[in-house]
């Protein structure tokens, strides 16, 4: 996924009331909405180098979007928005080694009248839902993890995805790691005991669970490499 336009680099003064980013650009504050609703553990710190997109619509009321951090010295997306964008990108260019090849790719289909999935694909008789999480955090050299925060819709994803299972779907979750130099993958269970525990359940019922890290620099952020999880 390329970014329409160039970023605008900026140092982080802070993030406040969840959407809201006090950026300084060369010598003015602006503020920028910050499209994360996780609790961004780790990467708030002031200071930290960031780039913004730049939007000239009047009807916004925030002409400048939060769209990547710096910490130490890796770089960070934090645009959840952008997570499926990314993902559908790597379904259409064949990044996700799971799903190669798949041409019947759909976005935001229900599974019943309160939940749907963030994609469909079938390919002759199989169907597979996919559930797709942002991963921001990581609080050891190499390791990232999720959640951030606890999470009781993330718990409900994996209970809907063993009922999936159960009418005939296979059932994956993507962990899309949007961190630079990643190499592996874990839930962090001391932040949210309970999702820790109903992915053991998914797990052994038969979700997949597959964490793919993003390549990311102020010009694009695409699927770049698959990184193994593990349980601890």
């Amino acid at each position: 996924m390329k970014f329409t336009k160039t970023l605008i680099k900026g140092k982080l003064v802070k993030r406040y009331k969840r959407f809201f980013a006090d950026i300084k650009v060369n010598n003015e504050i602006v503020t920028a909405h910050c499209p994360n609703t996780g609790s961004m553990k780790g990467l708030l710190e002031e200071n930290n180098d960031v780039w913004l997109s730049k939007n000239d619509n009047p009807k916004r009321k925030l002409k400048y979007t939060l769209e990547i951090i710096k910490v130490k010295k890796i770089l960070v997306g934090v645009n959840t928005h952008f997570a499926n964008k990314i993902v559908l990108h790597g379904l259409s260019n064949n990044l996700i080694d799971e799903f190669k090849n798949y041409t019947n790719i759909k976005s935001e289909v229900f599974f019943n009248k309160e939940t749907r999935f963030d994609f469909l694909l079938k390919k002759k008789k199989q169907k597979s839902f996919i559930e797709v999480k942002n991963v921001t955090l990581f609080r050891k050299e190499k390791i990232s993890e999720f959640p951030d925060a606890i999470t009781l819709r993330g718990s409900k994803h994996l209970k809907n995805l063993i009922n999936a299972i159960k009418k005939g779907y296979k059932s994956y979750i993507l962990f899309l790691v949007q961190v630079q130099e990643m190499e592996y993958f874990k839930i962090a269970k001391d932040i949210d005991k309970e999702y820790y525990q109903n992915y053991l359940v998914a797990k052994k019922n038969g979700v997949n669970f597959l964490a793919y890290r993003c390549k990311i620099n102020p010009k694009e952020i695409k699927i770049e490499k698959k990184l193994k999880i593990i349980d601890d």
